[in-house]
């Protein structure tokens, strides 16, 4: 008889020690703490037909965004497709094919079939979850947890981890009320769930409650900076509330000490780092030799066209940097690569390729021809993932170029928008001056 898993499915091939192993991975995942991969090498190093152990090790290097992880994630698959496995883990590997083979939404509707059968099953949700944050689908971050939920409860191993992932549904809803409250709960049972302290400072950065993020990560720091590799991008978070507040000296610290300190050439990582910089790069603010250290860390992906999202980020360091040649790699490879099929080419297609034309643009003083191209996409530029305080950037280059432009009735009208939004920010309030002093139209009296 085959162990069980800590929700009760069988696990075919596995031995009561190589089990042990996946459920710690499990939880170091659910955490994103200490180091899965090697904790699942370890069980199938005990249990080398351990056929959720492979599937899991193929959904931990695909779910990294990587061209570069993919080679391991193959080798995962093609370990287990001539094992014998149950109809749910021949779902995992079926889902696993459709994510080889670039199409991220068939990986995704191959993990909720599991579900529909399998309530419980952490892998086939997390894993689902990730990737409706990647393709930017806010309501199936939301409704894809809440339809488990009631076959779910506390006493359940790794219920913290559902109650995390709802949050943060919640709050890309806008449900922020809820979300802060379920994020609190999930932190109740496991202290160290990141991913719920993550969904907390995503509704403390929404409702420009600065200090209060603040207050939330610094307090709870020994929870979430240490072995965690989903610290960079809290610590980013954290950056965060001190630049809207212009505390640009303390987001310089986060940003050579945390952000940036071991120069980390996981894309995750450096999203964050270039988000950070352009940010700065926006308001004026010299960054000095960071942006080449960053471009550097991009540049081996330059040519790769694999994710939008990340190639937007690459952009960014490209641009100011001043590597135009890395640029122009970055444009013409998502050129190549459109009209080749898969989910990708369609992110490309739509809203990554446009939106690293507009940073080009914007590079070369071209104002106008950035706000045309965001123009274009800001109101589905969700498609290519992201949450909605990093997507900001992009309104925040618009609005930049809108005034850079002379374009003071459009700078005014996303001014309004941003205010109305998020009437605690000091940078809406900077935004505001700025159109007093410029005097746009005949608005000025609609300026508060």
């Amino acid at each position: 008889m085959s162990p069980k898993d800590p929700q009760g499915y069988s696990l075919t091939g596995a031995s009561e020690k190589s089990a042990e192993l996946y459920a710690q991975a499990l939880s170091e995942l659910q955490c994103y703490i200490d180091d899965p991969v090697a904790t699942i090498d370890a069980a199938l190093a005990e249990s080398p037909k351990f056929v959720m152990g492979h599937c899991f090790r193929a959904f931990l290097h695909i779910l990294a965004t990587e061209r570069a992880a993919m080679p391991e994630a193959e080798a995962s698959f093609n370990a287990v497709t001539s094992l014998p496995a149950t109809d749910r883990e021949t779902g995992h590997i079926a889902a696993i094919q459709k994510f080889l083979a670039g199409d991220m939404h068939g990986g995704i509707e191959a993990l909720e079939s599991i579900l529909l059968d399998y309530p419980r099953d952490v892998v086939a949700l997390q894993t689902a979850h990730l990737f409706d944050f990647f393709v930017g689908d806010a309501r199936s971050l939301r409704d894809r947890i809440a339809r488990r939920l009631p076959q779910w409860s506390a006493s359940i191993p790794n219920y913290h981890a559902l109650l995390g992932m709802y949050a943060f549904g919640l709050e890309e809803m806008g449900d922020y009320r809820r979300a802060e409250d379920y994020g609190h709960q999930a932190i109740e049972l496991n202290t160290r769930d990141a991913w719920a302290q993550h969904a907390v400072a995503h509704v403390y950065e929404m409702q420009g409650r600065q200090q209060q993020g603040i207050d939330w990560m610094e307090s709870r720091q020994s929870h979430w900076a240490t072995d965690n590799f989903m610290s960079v991008h809290n610590w980013w978070h954290l950056a965060m509330y001190y630049l809207d507040l212009g505390q640009i000296e303390r987001v310089m610290d986060l940003y050579d000490n945390r952000i940036r300190n071991d120069r980390s050439e996981v894309a995750l990582d450096m999203v964050d780092a270039s988000s950070m910089l352009w940010r700065l790069h926006l308001r004026g603010i010299d960054v000095g030799e960071r942006w080449s250290e960053i471009a550097g860390a991009w540049d081996p992906v330059a040519s790769d066209a694999f994710y939008a999202f990340n190639d937007f980020h690459a952009m960014m360091a490209f641009v100011g940097s001043g590597n135009n040649e890395a640029a122009r790699r970055v444009l013409a490879s998502q050129e190549e690569r459109i009209g080749q099929g898969g989910s990708n080419d369609a992110m490309t297609a739509q809203i990554g390729h446009p939106l690293c034309k507009a940073l080009h643009a914007f590079n070369h003083g071209d104002y106008g021809r950035t706000i045309e191209l965001i123009r274009s996409v800001r109101t589905i530029a969700n498609r290519f993932g992201g949450s909605h305080a990093q997507r900001d950037v992009i309104d925040l280059t618009l609005i930049e170029s809108a005034f850079r432009d002379g374009q003071l009735g459009l700078a005014q009208a996303l001014s309004n928008e941003r205010m109305a939004l998020k009437p605690t920010s000091p940078l809406n309030a900077q935004f505001r001056r700025r159109l007093q002093e410029d005097k746009p139209l005949q608005a000025q009296a609609n300026v508060a």
